[in-house]
């Protein structure tokens, strides 16, 4: 038996939620970072030219959390690879670079190195 060679009509296109921001539906990732409940992070943390500085920053917030579930370094490590991973596409190379040495400093901050 030949198959037809027709096209099946398209699916319309899927709306978002009525009210609701498409900045706020497109960027979860954001809204992780600013409401995560595994640290409380200072602002602009991951904006710093540092790298000793954004790993400082992280283990300060880890240390005094609270809400965290694991131990120090696994919140600040896990908090710093999703932001990495996350903005990864519209990172520019030398802030992707910052962050990496980053991880390099968190571990040495932890004695971890």
């Amino acid at each position: 038996m030949a198959r037809s060679t027709r096209k099946r009509p398209r699916a319309t296109a899927r709306r978002s939620k009525p009210g609701r921001k498409r900045s706020q539906a497109r960027y979860w990732s954001s809204a992780v970072t600013r409401n995560s409940n595994a640290l409380d992070l200072e602002s602009s943390v991951f904006a710093q030219r540092s790298p000793r500085k954004v790993a400082l920053s992280l283990k300060r917030s880890a240390e005094r959390s609270l809400r965290r579930k694991g131990t120090p370094y696994q919140s600040a490590m896990s908090m710093l690879t999703f932001y990495i991973n996350r903005a990864g596409k519209g990172l520019p190379e030398t802030r992707k670079r910052v962050l990496m040495r980053a991880k390099d400093e968190l571990r040495k901050a932890f004695g971890r190195a």
